[in-house]
């Protein structure tokens, strides 16, 4: 059996052709927090929430053909957070812990520093190259992972501008939320975050009794209402619910911005589908208003609630999450074409979240350890722990040292890529490589050598062909000069 099946996994990737293609669309997965550890287990899990043993499932992140590992460290810590790490992947500059789209010249929570020191992100590249973009997350849209691809901020936290000092608005800077508005016309946003575009006090629409949902602008802007004005002429929904997100037809649709939860959206264990959708039909929403563009489209996809979950050190949470992410990936490739979109799936940073011992095949990956008798004593104290709590979505598993919050690991994270030019993404990089390589692929952005044509002679009917590939202006007189002395020959 196993010999077989190494058979024909070895001629599956004999037979593998490179994919040159340019990529008209980029389509890219970022699990936050998905650690390879992380990524095996919700492997499992998922096997097992269909009733089999978990370790021999195939994920559809299993299915990429080219994986590598990418550094995460930031410039000032050796373990980073997911502000250094999105300006890296997204805008390929490392930079320091807590700034979002700056460079590492720019300070954290420092206002002065960030002026001149500001990086664009490959979403602007895309949009600047004519394609459209767009936004899909499980947290804020005002969160670090997101913001990166629109905002440049000298800390993640500024939030909206109740949440800046006012040294910082008094030195020119802007809240994240603002810039979200401002400075890329973004065709589709979906996430959370309402809180931060509407004036304090604001009752929020879907629960109106809580303060803590309320609007906490203090400069009285509404930024849905600017955005709405912003897009006068054009089709564009804002919804806040399931109802009207189902409304929205694609077909017709130029703009969406969706913010189903004053803040975070719920984790997929407690969402309501009566209110809010999933990953996957979000996703799903947003590629079909995207993909309308005959140039092509750029989508950030975040599962971002796959880190909020370690911090809280529920593995339960963590790790549904996960499948939920990787069931939006499956959707993704079933509405693109992988000719001509470039997926890419990659996480930030890791979590100190452990896999370990040696459980019997089929083990409950969130249930009680099944030890050896033999280890029975060493481990009575442990199995006796309300085991019965083991596998529901509110249990915390154990730490051996206590903290508030489960803070980040630094070892490198997995690459995943399909579609064309995937097969640049190989071997251990430095977590900015990403950005260029998506770039390349896409002839988006400064690095355009994929996509520039060069004029070669047909041997059929001698007339002039276009392909890829950038050649000396030699090369080019030479194959003019042929095609004349062939014309003079045939007079």
């Amino acid at each position: 059996f196993w010999r077989s099946q190494a058979r024909t996994t070895l001629q599956t990737a004999l037979d593998r052709k490179l994919n040159t293609n340019v990529a008209k669309n980029i389509l890219f997965f970022l699990g936050d927090g998905m650690g390879i550890t992380t990524y095996t287990a919700a492997r499992i899990l998922k096997g097992q929430l269909q009733n089999q043993t978990g370790e021999e499932t195939v994920m559809t992140m299993d299915t990429f053909t080219n994986v590598g590992l990418v550094k995460t460290y930031s410039v000032d810590f050796q373990i980073a957070d997911s502000a250094a790490t999105a300006t890296a992947y997204l805008c390929g500059v490392k930079t320091n812990l807590n700034t979002i789209g700056v460079s590492a010249a720019a300070r954290n929570g420092i206002c002065k520093s960030q002026k001149g020191n500001e990086v664009t992100s490959i979403l602007k590249w895309a949009k600047d190259a004519g394609k459209s973009v767009g936004i899909v997350t499980t947290t804020r849209v005002q969160h670090a992972t997101p913001a990166t691809s629109y905002a440049h901020s000298a800390s993640r936290k500024w939030y909206s501008d109740a949440d800046m000092p006012e040294a910082a608005k008094n030195d020119g800077c802007t809240d994240i939320a603002s810039q979200l508005i401002k400075n890329t016309d973004i065709d589709v946003i979906i996430g959370g975050g309402r809180k931060y575009m509407t004036p304090s006090g604001t009752k929020d629409p879907e629960y109106p009794k809580d303060y803590s949902s309320m609007g906490k602008r203090k400069d009285g802007r509404n930024l849905i209402n600017e955005w709405q004005s912003l897009k006068t002429g054009k089709v564009a929904h804002y919804v806040w619910n399931r109802t009207d997100f189902d409304a929205v037809d694609p077909e017709t649709t130029d703009y969406l911005l969706a913010l189903f939860e004053p803040g975070d959206l719920r984790f997929e264990a407690d969402r309501d589908p009566s209110m809010d959708p999933s990953i996957v039909e979000t996703t799903e929403k947003a590629i079909r208003i995207l993909q309308k563009n005959p140039k092509g489209f750029f989508l950030l996809v975040e599962g971002g609630r796959i880190d909020q979950a370690h911090h809280d050190g529920r593995a339960f949470m963590a790790l549904h999450e996960t499948v939920a992410f990787d069931s939006a990936i499956a959707k993704g490739l079933e509405l693109t074409k992988e000719e001509e979109t470039l997926t890419v799936v990659m996480a930030d940073h890791s979590h100190p979240f452990t896999f370990n011992g040696y459980p019997f095949r089929g083990q409950s990956i969130l249930g009680n350890y099944k030890l050896p008798s033999v280890l029975y004593p060493f481990s009575f104290f442990l199995l006796s722990i309300q085991l019965s709590r083991l596998q529901t979505k509110d249990y915390v598993q154990l730490s051996a040292v206590p903290t508030e919050s489960a803070t980040h690991s630094g070892e490198d994270v997995a690459v995943l890529a399909r579609g064309p030019m995937a097969h640049l993404f190989h071997g251990v990089q430095e977590q900015n490589y990403v950005a260029h390589a998506m770039a390349y692929a896409a002839c988006v952005g400064a690095d355009l050598r994929h996509c520039q044509a060069e004029i070669k002679p047909s041997t059929a009917d001698h007339s002039f062909t276009f392909s890829r590939g950038a050649h000396s202006t030699a090369a080019l007189l030479s194959s003019l000069l042929s095609v004349l002395l062939v014309l003079t020959l045939l007079i």
